[in-house]
């Protein structure tokens, strides 16, 4: 079958899709990428077949240059994905605006670039499905229009459809002349424009693919297939220094790019978790971006500053990690049952860190209150205590557990042949 992938210029977001891009490749299907030009080379670095539709932009911007936003994004879910986190505070005029908000200044920049030739590059190959991410609608529109299936693949907790439900719940208690529901609004006219009809699966997807196991998730009401997640960072090389056991328990210290891309820098002080470390008995493995490094003005002997490593050659010799809870990086650590620290600074990542803490494996600090004092405090408890190894190992078990991205291959040909309208 064909299979079309769809993608907002987002790294991290693509890196997440490649494995599965991938098994359905080496699986003897048809696998297409499309995105905005700019990103062609990316994807073609991951050995897949690139379409570039529409033009460049990049709505995330003005997040970099408005301070407001920025203070909201660091403190995690922005409205109206909020609600997810605490449904008890859900009000329908906050809902609604919010969620007009969402398509205004999110959903549309993000997807009007690549809409229309999306379509008709979709219309032109016929892929028999559209796997797209939850921010890239325009993939459920060019599905839409030329008659394929569609899914929704996940990089992170499933806010979007928790959202959605609670969102659906107020709108039904509305009486008729307060009702409105802007997400559907909106697609429902492009509807109008290629010829087909709004459908709820436009939201969420027919189905969607599941990267984290049970215990690190919140479902809302729609048809998940799970799948275990499978690392990968783009090119990487395992550096010499990593072919040895270490001597002394490993530590790494990792905050992701998101931050220092779309937040203006990273929201830890790594030389004041340098210093409350530097008497500790550990190698500690910190990656810090080049441009970063220059502020640092001790790097005690216990630790080695890197600019990147390969986090799935890393993890499997560390005896904990710091990380910002990014999705990929708290799974990477996860699959290899490493005690987690996480100081979270963005989006999903309080709501994944307090998943992560009630299932044991973990603590957590905000990144905002996130002292070198409080970081030793919390690393200690993680070296010392074996309560956290035993459930890092049991939420390894259960990553494990899941299907690889090979293994589902044979359930997504079933699901394609499902939902895939009959020959007109």
């Amino acid at each position: 079958m064909r299979v079309l992938f769809t993608v907002n210029p987002e790294k991290t977001i693509f890196l997440s899709m490649v494995p599965l891009a991938w098994a359905l490749r080496t699986a003897g299907h048809e696998v297409r990428f499309a995105s905005q030009p700019r990103f062609t080379d990316l994807i073609t670095q991951a050995g897949l077949t690139a379409v570039p539709v529409g033009r460049d932009s990049d709505p995330w911007r003005t997040l970099v240059l408005d301070p407001d936003l920025i203070d909201v994004a660091r403190a995690g879910l922005p409205p109206p994905w909020n609600v997810a986190e605490d449904p008890s505070n859900a009000d329908w005029d906050d809902l609604l605006f919010f969620h007009r908000d969402a398509v205004a200044d999110t959903h549309k920049p993000q997807n009007f670039p690549i809409i229309a030739d999306l379509v008709a590059f979709a219309r032109h190959w016929k892929p028999d499905l559209v796997v797209w991410e939850p921010f890239t609608y325009a993939g459920a529109i060019a599905a839409k229009a030329s008659g394929a299936a569609h899914a929704r693949v996940l990089w992170g907790l499933d806010v979007f459809a928790a959202t959605r439900e609670i969102f659906k719940h107020f709108e039904a208690r509305q009486p008729a002349e307060k009702r409105a529901d802007p997400l559907a609004e909106w697609l429902a006219s492009y509807g109008r424009r290629y010829g087909f009809e709004y459908t709820e699966d436009m939201a969420l997807g027919q189905f969607t693919v599941e990267q984290l196991p049970i215990s690190l998730s919140i479902h809302g009401d729609t048809h998940y297939v799970p799948m275990r997640y499978v690392p990968y960072g783009g090119p990487a090389v395992v550096p010499k220094w990593l072919w040895a056991e270490p001597e002394r328990p490993r530590v790494a210290l990792t905050v992701g790019t998101t931050a220092m891309d779309r937040l203006a820098g990273y929201g830890v002080d790594f030389q004041g978790i340098f210093d409350a470390v530097a008497d500790l008995d550990i190698e500690l493995v910190a990656t810090i971006a080049e441009s970063e490094q220059k502020k640092l003005t001790n790097v005690p002997d216990n630790t080695r500053v890197v600019p990147f490593v390969p986090l799935h050659a890393l993890a499997p010799s560390c005896s904990a990690v710091i990380h910002h809870a990014g999705f990929g990086t708290l799974s990477t650590f996860s699959a290899h049952g490493v005690p987690q620290l996480a100081l979270p600074c963005h989006f999903e990542g309080p709501l994944l860190s307090q998943l992560l803490v009630e299932q044991g494996a973990g603590l957590a600090v905000h990144s905002d209150v996130a002292t070198g004092e409080l970081v030793r405090e919390n690393l200690l408890r993680l070296l010392r205590e074996d309560g956290f190894r035993a459930h890092a190992a049991s939420l390894r078990d259960e990553v494990r557990a899941l299907p690889s991205p090979n293994e589902l291959v044979p359930r997504i040909e079933e699901l394609t042949a499902v939902h895939r309208p009959a020959p007109q």
